[in-house]
């Protein structure tokens, strides 16, 4: 059993914050067989760790970050975060989730998916967005594994972006009822 805390990250965890992406990123990359798309990957790392300092910067009240730790060693486990939509989500929606919160940044660490930690984040940011009276929010997904929890857990997603990101790299994107993901 996993002795996992989630909490909010601190100054003194920039850095392994900053690897932890980078870690998840090349690892989803090569798993999703993209591996080769050198700058879209750097690009995707650069967007995380900028909204990470819009955390930072904003304590909180731009982007808000979680991360899970494993309580045996203090590593860095996974993250979550919640900000405004994304300009593709905005477009991609013909503005129609433009007031909507994305929840994103859904990482866990490769050593540790399909151990629960994602459903602990999930539960943990949806819980964090009730008490601030959000009832909905969105989330979105071009990877091809994590489409597949997603829609397990939410269903179908809302916008299906076929090819969007080449031949069968479909974009989905999911309106989600806060109070029913608790």
């Amino acid at each position: 059993m996993l002795n996992v805390e989630i909490r909010r990250p601190e100054i003194e965890d920039r850095e392994q914050v900053k690897e932890f992406f980078r870690l998840v990123i090349i690892d989803t990359f090569n798993k999703e067989g993209i591996g080769e798309k050198l700058d879209d990957m750097k690009d995707e790392i650069k967007t995380k760790e900028a909204y990470l300092e819009d955390d930072y910067k904003s304590n909180g009240n731009r982007r808000n970050f979680l991360i899970a730790v494993d309580g045996r060693n203090d590593k860095i486990i996974g993250c979550i975060e919640f900000g405004p939509a994304s300009n593709l989500i905005i477009e991609c929606t013909n503005n129609n989730f433009k007031d909507l919160l994305e929840v994103g940044t859904v990482f866990v660490h490769p050593d540790y998916q399909g151990r629960g930690v994602g459903k602990l984040l999930l539960n943990k940011m949806f819980n964090t967005l009730q008490s601030q009276g959000i009832k909905e929010c969105c989330l979105d997904s071009g990877y091809i594994q994590a489409q597949k929890v997603w829609k397990n857990k939410f269903g179908e997603p809302n916008y299906l972006l076929k090819d969007y990101w080449g031949i069968g790299y479909h974009h989905m994107i999911w309106k989600i009822g806060v109070s029913n993901c608790i």
